[in-house]
């Protein structure tokens, strides 16, 4: 398949814990794929920053990426990133991590309430659906209004596992007021939204989050959008780019975004 020049602004290697194969070889795939640019975005959750390794996770991924954007250079455009999960659970933390390197993108998201497991391991028959969902979406507020991050990933994550992986039926409607104020804050922000497109390859089949959502944030005054395939493997980079850049285009984006030193640089629909 060709790519024609496709931007992926959300790739994990396997300095990721659940990622699977090294920047190289991901390169190498996106190179073939005719890619134009992708963005290794490494996990690191703040809430487990020490607890889980991530402060030396974060040394490999950054030497990695730095590897791999000499060996590319002038063939594919390879951007610095992180994934910097849950950081206004510890705002100071987020910070000092952010200060460590120079980062071209830094995706904003939560993974996981404040003492509890990742939405991917929670047992929904014991847990509450409309509370952890209320709980989930205030959080994001909070990341939204701290401020420190590009693009705000996968907005409704926990649906993946909610909806897709347990078929619990969820009322979105309940929730659009406080989507609406993380719209909103968002775009006053300047901040961009992310069209996560692992969706599409999983259960749920929907892009998260979905063109209702992307629609308002445009609605609101949204001027930057990412496309991002949260790929986990080398053969994933760049799936479903196709998809998130028409999605785009009919909500009403002319152009997609990617980020070089934390500055958005704006690119054509073509």
């Amino acid at each position: 398949m060709n790519y024609k020049k496709y931007l992926d602004m959300h790739v994990h290697t396997d300095n990721s814990p659940d990622g699977n194969h090294s920047a190289i070889f991901i390169c190498e795939q996106a190179q073939l794929k005719g890619l134009r640019a992708i963005a290794f975005t490494d996990h690191c959750e703040v809430d487990a920053y020490k607890k889980d390794g991530y402060d030396k996770s974060m040394f490999q991924a950054y030497f990695d990426i730095t590897k791999a954007k000499s060996i590319f250079k002038g063939n594919l455009i390879v951007l610095t990133g992180i994934e910097l999960g849950q950081p206004a659970y510890d705002k100071e933390l987020a910070e000092k991590i952010l200060s460590l390197y120079k980062y071209d993108i830094v995706i904003g998201s939560i993974h996981n309430l404040r003492n509890k497991e990742d939405f991917y391991f929670l047992d929904y028959k014991e847990n509450n659906v409309d509370e952890l969902l209320e709980e989930y979406f205030k959080e994001v507020y909070e990341m939204v209004k701290w401020n420190g991050f590009d693009t705000l990933a996968h907005l409704t994550y926990p649906l993946r596992y909610i909806k897709g992986e347990n078929g619990i039926d969820v009322d979105m409607g309940k929730y659009m007021d406080i989507i609406d104020e993380i719209l909103k804050l968002l775009a006053k922000n300047g901040k961009a939204l992310e069209i996560n497109t692992s969706g599409l390859r999983q259960k749920i089949n929907s892009l998260l989050p979905d063109e209702d959502i992307i629609k308002r944030f445009k609605s609101f005054g949204g001027e930057f959008v990412t496309i991002g395939s949260d790929a986990h493997y080398a053969n994933d980079v760049g799936a479903g780019v196709f998809d998130g850049m028409a999605t785009a285009r009919a909500c009403g984006f002319e152009n997609v975004t990617l980020f070089q030193k934390r500055f958005p640089v704006t690119v054509p629909i073509e």
